[in-house]
């Protein structure tokens, strides 16, 4: 379903499930215009009308054990990744735990909302949101790039959600089937910084530090140089020049 303006996709997937009929797993939500996008952490979406993709998308994986949460991040962030090279034939990547980046810059966003009922995922809504063929950006936006930025053309914007669509559906399939060492042994692959002794900031504080796994819950582990050490989305940043 393609919408012409709506306040943000999740919300109004959330606004579609509170409505007692039915909405099928697999559906998209797609808006030409989102006027209250958002990402990780409340952090804010900008997007030029008619050039960027944000959509979101209704999953139902009941299967995947509430302390698994994590793999499908994983596996979402796989599909998008995977398209995204495809489309560019470059090495984009993720910035933990769901940023898409190429190279330095930032190419977009991943934001998962889970429902839990009891012991079991409900509905997972993903909301997605991709720099395309967007060439300004408000200064306030850290370091943007877009597809457009990386090819120098556009790119139909219908054809690369579909091409997303088809890559988070192959790896969905994956997580459904239990593959998950494959899924995190890919997602590692995919990692940005990994292996990289890189500045990261704590409680006010800067250091180097080392991006050297993420547990299968989804906390970062740095090496640093009072070994190893565990972080949460809120207790890590990324001192990005």
């Amino acid at each position: 379903m393609v919408l012409k303006e709506v306040g943000s996709t999740n919300n109004y997937l959330k606004d579609l499930l509170s409505n007692s009929k039915p909405v099928a797993d697999g559906t998209v939500i797609m808006a030409e215009s989102q006027y209250a996008g958002r990402g990780q952490q409340q952090n804010r979406w900008h997007s030029e009308d008619g050039k960027n993709l944000t959509f979101s998308l209704l999953l139902k994986p009941t299967f995947l054990p509430i302390g698994q949460q994590f793999d499908l991040t994983r596996a979402i962030s796989l599909g998008v990744v995977s398209a995204l090279g495809q489309a560019t034939s470059e090495n984009v990547q993720v910035k933990w735990p769901n940023d898409i980046y190429y190279g330095d810059k930032k190419l977009g966003g991943i934001l998962i909302e889970n429902m839990v009922q009891g012991s079991q995922i409900r509905n997972s809504i993903v909301g997605i949101g991709l720099n395309i063929n967007q060439v300004d950006f408000p200064p306030e936006v850290p370091n943007p790039t877009s597809v457009k930025q990386i090819l120098h053309r556009d790119y139909d914007l219908k054809v690369l959600l579909s091409q997303i669509c088809a890559n988070i559906e192959a790896w969905y399939l994956k997580l459904k089937a239990g593959r998950y060492k494959e899924i995190r042994g890919a997602y590692l692959e995919k990692l940005y910084w990994l292996n990289q002794e890189r500045d990261f900031a704590s409680d006010n504080e800067s250091f180097k530090a080392t991006i050297i796994g993420v547990r299968n819950e989804g906390l970062l582990v740095l090496s640093t140089k009072n070994g190893e050490k565990e972080f949460n989305l809120k207790q890590i940043q990324f001192l990005n020049k």
